[in-house]
């Protein structure tokens, strides 16, 4: 249990790909400040193994006896799914206070533009910014009945800045979502909805981590020599900010993009 006083006792938040590395750990990290949190992925045997964990290391109970997390299968590009997802949350919990829209990534597409076929451009798009969209299209008439809520939506930094490892189709999404996080903001304030994005940028997660692993030294030394903090992030200085923008400590903070990257991309 964190010693820090809860922030979200008796909030209720969806963390989209919440079965994932990070979307497993902002889970916990709600989890232990009080909310009762819903994971959405597409792997059920992803969602078992989470919950499986969550529960293990949580203070809060499981599913079963109504506190704590629940589970669903859900593909956030099918609008219909989402819906499903959402009433389902709202039937076990009575609300929704807090969207964390974690689902997206370049998700094992092409980086260079000769490879990239229609399929992938698709489905970068469909999962990253329509994904985006369905989930806060679905959950924003919960939160506008509890009198209000935040969002967090991720981009990155390869929606701010050029990169070298991902190519068009993510880079033209992640920055569609901060166009996207804008309006939403815009739209939703005047019923107490806040949202926000975070763009991090490289955290060190499953796979990464062992492509990080593998360079030759002067390569990781190229990557960290791009860093003015000049190392790789802990999980958690992710988790943080994200925390931060669905709490009330940004109550006056909208429209807003968090980056959070060591100081590789510094906005003028």
């Amino acid at each position: 249990m964190t010693d820090r006083n809860p922030r979200f006792t008796g909030k209720i938040a969806i963390v989209t790909g919440g079965a994932g590395g990070l979307g497993q750990a902002i889970s916990a990290a709600l989890a232990d400040e009080g909310a009762r949190v819903a994971i959405f992925d597409t792997s059920p045997e992803a969602i078992d193994r989470a919950l499986a964990e969550l529960k293990g290391t949580s203070s809060l109970g499981g599913p079963a006896d109504g506190a704590g997390f629940l589970g669903s299968i859900v593909d956030v590009r099918d609008r219909a799914s989402v819906a499903r997802g959402v009433d389902e949350v709202v039937s076990a919990f009575g609300g929704i206070d807090i969207l964390i829209a974690a689902a997206g990534g370049s998700l094992g597409t092409p980086r260079d533009i000769d490879d990239i076929e229609p399929e992938h451009l698709d489905l970068v798009i469909d999962v990253n910014i329509k994904g985006t969209f369905n989930c806060a299209q679905a959950a924003v008439p919960s939160m506008k009945s509890r009198g209000g809520g935040a969002i967090v939506n991720f981009s990155s930094i390869g929606g701010r800045s050029t990169s070298p490892v991902t190519g068009i189709p993510y880079a033209a999404a992640k920055a569609g979502v901060l166009g996207l996080t804008r309006r939403l903001a815009r739209e939703v304030g005047p019923d107490n909805i806040r949202v926000n994005a975070i763009a991090p940028g490289l955290f060190l997660t499953g796979r990464l981590q062992g492509m990080f692993d593998a360079m030759a030294e002067k390569d990781r030394h190229e990557v960290l020599d791009a860093i003015p903090l000049h190392r790789m992030p802990d999980l958690r200085e992710c988790v943080d900010p994200v925390l931060f923008l669905a709490s009330e400590e940004s109550s006056y903070i909208t429209g807003a993009v968090l980056d959070v990257n060591g100081g590789r991309f510094m906005a003028g």
